[in-house]
């Protein structure tokens, strides 16, 4: 078989593992309130449906992509498709919502298996100099999943149940894991042996307590506040992550090797997903109310509204690729963040009076900017990252894109309620006896918008420390020097 015939068969197999994870997570919301009724569920029940997914996810991204160095991204990538269409066929059937909870979080560990190796056979596929344009179709491919999941995931729901949007993964799922299996896609070269691979378990352990902290207190504190299990979920991450950083530095294989990390672009790449993503999404997350609580659109009105932000999505991550090229990384990450954070600042200046066109047009800069910056950032990542230790890489890149929502959703939260109150707060029903009028909404949106708009801004200084056009990639082929043992 010919090589770009297996660089096409690498891209459909990662589009699709990107796919449909990306429509599982839209269409879920859609059915909740469906599903709680159905299930006799508790509202903190269906939530923890999402929570522990997303928790199982994010703990364990890094380890998944080291699997992949070690054994294989084909082949990791092949286990994981088949486990999400498996739990997915089983939270289809399922009838109690302890058994849904139990698969959600079993298909958050699948998951976290298929995510990094999508980027992973990406990496292995493609030359350093045009990994640009796979991601960026990547990219484009996520972008129209997450804008159709609603739809689709309501039609279906309406039409056959809520059962029926989980079985909406299985085919696709299938045949990616069966094109995995069958096609021998490539592998990096040289690929290290499994015994030069270590899986550094006591690492994992560690990184996965200190992750699941963190995404559990931030979770929980736009809902409950700080509480004492807030708090002991932060003090968990805090002394997990300091064991974790000193265990790294001691252990002669570590989880992450150091290679990564001081790979040109790759740490400063990172931040700038962390920021962006942060920033992105605190601000829908304050929109969708906006639009909904404010001037009191139907969720149909409301998405039309945004379509703005997924049609810039699908068809500027592609543009951005091409620019990339022209302009180098730095340029162009730099110029997303600013569209960013511009997006942001004229998104604060929204109120009760704005049109279509305005906030169309903040959505457009919205989608310009951040499909630009996950498209350049991603890129760096991978392309910059040793070969070796490309699963890690594309681990980390996830990470950065689990974490960095839930950051900018509790922040918003957070800020919202400091600005006007415990009413002003988008979880609160717009119904409520407590919740603020409308007035108070926006005049609480703007300065928190604002924060917002400044935590994109820190995204544009990281993006100014990437490499540049005339800046030689220097991608490691050999694998991470021995750290000398140190006393304990």
């Amino acid at each position: 078989m010919s090589p770009r015939r297996l660089q096409h068969l690498t891209l459909i197999s990662s589009i699709t593992g990107a796919v449909i994870v990306a429509l599982d997570g839209t269409v879920l919301t859609v059915v909740q309130p469906t599903l709680q009724r159905d299930l006799d569920a508790s509202f903190v029940e269906v939530q923890w449906a999402g929570t522990g997914y997303l928790i199982a996810v994010a703990s364990l991204l890094v380890f998944a992509g080291r699997l992949g160095d070690r054994y294989g991204h084909r082949q990791v990538f092949a286990a994981g498709v088949l486990g999400f269409a498996l739990t997915s066929a089983g939270i289809g059937l399922a009838t109690d919502i302890r058994w849904l909870i139990g698969l959600r979080v079993a298909q958050g560990v699948f998951g976290a298996l298929l995510q990094p190796a999508t980027l992973g056979m990406l990496r292995a596929a493609y030359p350093p100099d045009r990994i640009g344009t796979p991601i960026a179709v990547r990219t484009s491919a996520i972008g129209l999943a997450a804008a159709a999941g609603p739809v689709l995931g309501g039609a279906l729901a309406a039409q056959l149940g809520w059962r029926a949007v989980f079985f909406l993964n299985i085919v696709p799922a299938l045949a990616a894991c069966g094109l995995a299996v069958a096609v021998r896609l490539p592998e990096p070269r040289p690929r290290p042996s499994a015994a030069a691979v270590r899986l550094d378990l006591p690492g994992a352990f560690l990184l996965a307590v200190a992750l699941s902290g963190l995404v559990h207190t931030l979770v929980g504190l736009p809902e409950s506040g700080w509480t004492p299990v807030t708090a002991l979920g932060l003090a968990a991450a805090v002394v997990a992550g300091g064991i974790f950083v000193r265990h790294e530095r001691r252990t002669p294989g570590p989880l992450i090797p150091p290679d990564v990390l001081r790979a040109p672009g790759v740490t400063p790449a990172l931040g700038t997903l962390v920021t962006a993503t942060a920033a992105m999404f605190g601000a829908l997350f304050l929109c969708t109310y906006y639009l909904q609580n404010v001037l009191a659109l139907d969720p149909f009105r409301a998405g039309l509204e945004t379509l703005p932000l997924a049609v810039m999505m699908v068809v500027g991550a592609p543009v951005s690729a091409q620019v990339q090229r022209r302009l180098g990384t730095r340029r162009t990450t730099t110029c997303g963040a600013l569209l960013l954070t511009v997006g942001i600042l004229l998104t604060s200046r929204l109120d009760q009076t704005s049109g279509s066109v305005a906030i169309g047009g903040c959505f457009f800069l919205l989608g310009a900017g951040f499909g630009t910056v996950m498209v350049t950032a991603t890129a760096a990542i991978v392309r910059q990252a040793p070969a070796q230790a490309a699963g890690v890489a594309g681990g980390l890149q996830q990470t950065a894109m689990n974490v960095g929502p839930v950051v900018g959703v509790a922040l918003a939260t957070m800020l919202m309620t400091a600005f006007a109150g415990t009413g002003a707060s988008p979880s609160t029903p717009a119904s409520s006896s407590t919740a603020t009028p409308p007035s108070a909404f926006v005049s609480a949106m703007g300065p928190t918008l604002v924060i917002l708009a400044g935590v994109a801004a820190v995204g544009v200084l990281l993006a100014l420390r990437l490499p540049g056009r005339t800046e030689v990639a220097r991608v490691a082929v050999r694998p991470p020097r021995r750290l000398p043992r140190s006393a304990p």
